[in-house]
């Protein structure tokens, strides 16, 4: 082994390689006595001052599980909008923005037994300003996990390119991670994966299920999402829905297939569907000692009345109202593909427990 790191990197963008660092991670601090996180170059940024920004992963790690490092070292180097451009023009150097992530990464080697480092999209990522994932982890001197999409055939060929790439840099796959594996197929799988596998040395040292509940966008997405902010039930800001309805309906129709923790998207002026909502809660609640568990999105140009407001408000039920109509919610709401946040404590511990319970970690090699 080059060091004490490993390398996480992926096939594509959305192939839960966050998800999987959480349960890596956490599944190495229960063998090693301390563990680092270092996202090298990073797009996605949070301001955690007025002069510095950090990568959105790395807020999430250093909260979760407690990291001493400091910021900038987590997080070195960002490319925010435009850097490309700027590069391309020279106004940045390469070897400045190479020297400060290998500054950051010795340092937070030298205070833990294990670091790992989390690349951004595909292996190739980044190779316009020439630190591509291949070429960080190279010049890290770190072999290289890479994370593929749950299948077969798409699976290999996607693999087949970035590790491609990686050698051509000389970096060592020490091994590959399939994320959402359908139950149906996991069998299969693990059955004919490693022999794919085979004509590099590759082993395979995880395959982790799919599970619907990680794919659930929560309450504070949706603010996000619609730009709107919530009419009521700030507690219940990280609340995931098993189901997405879109009522245009009877109120008949409506209440006939009412069902729990349910996201209702409605028009603001359908004062009848929101009356029946909110009644069913306070009934639940009331009559049989339970909470429905649902929320509302209002749609349409014109806000909800007052006195539903004021209804709204005394169930304290998370309700928000976006300005547009309820078919361009619903579309934006089902191609919306949810990201893990510091605060969604049930999905983070549930990401962990499924990736650490489905990794060899004896494959990792440390």
């Amino acid at each position: 082994m080059k060091n004490n790191a490993i390398f996480i990197a992926a096939t594509g963008q959305n192939v839960g390689k966050t998800t999987l660092c959480l349960g890596i991670l956490s599944g190495l601090q229960k063998r090693y006595p301390s563990v680092g996180f270092i996202k090298p170059v990073g797009q996605q940024h949070v301001k955690v001052s007025d002069t510095l920004k950090v990568d959105k992963d790395v807020m999430l790690f250093k909260h979760h599980f407690k990291l001493n490092a400091d910021w900038e070292d987590m997080s070195p180097l960002i490319i925010p909008s435009g850097f490309t451009r700027d590069f391309l023009n020279g106004h940045a150097d390469e070897k400045v923005m190479e020297n400060k992530i290998l500054r950051s990464f010795k340092k937070i080697s030298q205070e833990n037994s294990i670091v790992v480092v989390e690349g951004t999209g595909h292996v190739g990522v980044g190779s316009i300003i020439n630190l591509s994932n291949a070429q960080v982890a190279a010049a890290l001197g770190t072999d290289m996990i890479i994370i593929a999409s749950g299948g077969l055939g798409s699976a290999h060929d996607e693999l087949a390119m970035n590790i491609a790439m990686c050698r051509e840099y000389g970096v060592k796959v020490r091994g590959v991670l399939l994320n959402r594996v359908l139950n149906e197929k996991r069998d299969m799988i693990l059955e004919y994966f490693p022999k794919s596998l085979a004509k590099w040395n590759i082993p395979l040292i995880g395959c982790i299920p799919y599970n619907e509940f990680l794919s659930m966008p929560c309450v504070k997405d949706f603010e996000l999402l619609l730009e709107a902010p919530l009419i009521s039930g700030e507690q219940y800001r990280y609340r995931h829905f098993q189901s997405t309805r879109l009522v245009a309906s009877s109120l008949q129709a409506y209440r006939n297939n009412m069902t729990t923790n349910e996201l209702i998207i409605t028009p603001a002026s359908r004062e009848d569907i929101i009356t029946a909502t909110l009644q069913r809660h306070v009934e639940a609640q009331e009559i049989d000692g339970v909470d429905f568990a649902g929320g509302m999105i209002l749609t349409s140009k014109e806000p909800p009345s007052q006195h539903i407001i004021d209804q709204i408000k005394q169930v304290d039920l998370p309700v928000l109202y976006a300005p547009i109509c309820s078919y361009d919610a619903m579309k934006m709401i089902t191609s919306f593909i949810a990201k893990i946040r510091k605060e969604d404590l049930p999905k983070i511990q549930q990401a962990i427990n499924l990736v650490e319970s489905n990794i060899n970690f004896d494959l990792l090699g440390f």
